[in-house]
């Protein structure tokens, strides 16, 4: 496979969508790629302690004082659904800063590599948790395809070539749960980091703790309860309790935290409930489908050569009432991504996007597991795309 080059994509002003009549569809919330987005949030805190570059206007006020930085995310935690649910999460609600977007697709895969590497999905060109690759699709959290694992066919650093932790002067210690160790997808976004894993949340402040106390600079921490329990349940009691428990887990981080340090909590993505609600695509349109990837909320159809123009008009006739429908070049020219993604990047990419706005997912049947799926990501809605960074100083 050739190897995609990072530095070939080519940041664009994204164009200004025109705000549609109240019988029209939403505008996409379309990501802040040139401000106070996911990508810019690793680069400004670790240009910081190393005193390369002031923190940008819109990052919290407890960030600027500090020698040591936690930066905690919380997999799944939209700035919508804290808003809606402040008096269950006391802690979380009186931190100090804002809602940022994160990217499109608002997905775990993509958001994160965005995050730890300060780069837009077009040049890192993880574009999705279900990409095509050679004429099949890979499943990048597991980092697999036919179910078989591709660390050897499809090497981390080839795939995702841009480096994690852009401006760090030593390997960033990474406290995470252990089931996410040497993974595929743990190599391609996080790079050569130390990873500290741990068991239980209580793991998580211990390992943060120690790390602090040795001196450590930057400690990166990732918790995905949040995100784990909203697939599995849906955002109700479950998600609730969930949250709270998350509020007592940054609590007790913060009660860890050293004179001069700061805690800076930030997510991947926020959550729709989406339920029941699985539209099963067309005779018409899967007539020319050859390939399906992506994920229900942000899918992608691929199809022949001269089968574009027929198959997004189809779309946009059956789903257009809850779903945006772009082609690749819509997408790309519209800025979803961020630039323009090299030649090899562009080849993972569908012909057609169906992204619902709606409370709804498509379904690929090559992918039945995503039926178990309560809460679901991946769009540009404000509940998905905006994700909070909040501060807090130790001491």
């Amino acid at each position: 496979m050739t190897e995609p080059q990072g530095s070939e994509a080519v940041l664009v002003e994204p164009r200004q969508e025109v705000p549609r009549t109240p019988a029209g569809p939403p505008v996409p919330l379309m990501p802040d790629y040139a401000g106070a987005g996911l990508q810019a949030v690793m680069p400004a805190l670790l240009a910081h302690l190393t005193r390369a570059a002031a923190l940008p206007e819109w990052f919290p006020a407890p960030v600027a004082g500090a020698s040591q930085i936690v930066l905690l995310v919380l997999d799944g935690l939209g700035a919508e659904q804290l808003q809606s649910r402040a008096p269950l999460a006391p802690v979380l609600s009186a931190g100090e800063g804002r809602a940022i977007t994160s990217v499109a697709p608002s997905t775990t895969a993509t958001a994160l590599t965005t995050l730890v590497t300060g780069t837009v999905p077009a040049a890192h060109g993880v574009v999705g948790y279900r990409v095509a690759l050679d004429g099949k699709v890979m499943n990048v959290l597991q980092w697999s395809l036919d179910g078989v694992d591709a660390r050897v066919k499809v090497p981390a650093p080839v795939f995702q070539p841009c480096p994690s932790f852009p401006g760090a002067t030593a390997p960033v210690p990474v406290v995470t749960r252990n089931d996410y160790g040497p993974t595929g997808f743990t190599a391609a976004h996080l790079g050569p980091a130390e990873l500290h894993r741990w068991y239980t949340p209580a793991g998580l402040v211990t390992g943060v703790r120690q790390l602090l106390c040795a001196g450590a600079p930057f400690v990166y921490a990732y918790y995905e309860g949040i995100d784990k329990v909203a697939h599995a349940q849906g955002l109700g009691e479950h998600y609730d309790d969930e949250l709270r428990a998350v509020d007592r887990l940054v609590a007790d981080v913060i009660d860890v935290l050293p004179s001069g340090t700061a805690l800076v909590v930030t997510a991947d993505h926020g959550q729709v409930d989406v339920g029941s609600s699985i539209e099963v695509l067309g005779s018409d349109i899967m007539q020319h489908v050859s390939l399906i990837s992506g994920e229900g909320r942000f899918r992608w159809l691929h199809v022949p050569p001269g089968a574009t123009t027929d198959v997004t008009a189809a779309a946009e006739e059956l789903y257009g009432d809850e779903a945006w429908v772009r082609t690749r070049e819509q997408v790309i020219d519209d800025g979803w991504l961020g630039g323009v993604p090299s030649p090899t990047v562009t080849t993972r990419l569908g012909d057609v996007a169906l992204v619902p706005f709606a409370p709804m997912a498509f379904l690929d049947p090559a992918d039945v597991g995503e039926l178990r799926l309560k809460a679901r990501h991946g769009s540009l809605t404000a509940e998905e795309m905006l994700v909070p960074l909040l501060a807090w100083s130790g001491g």
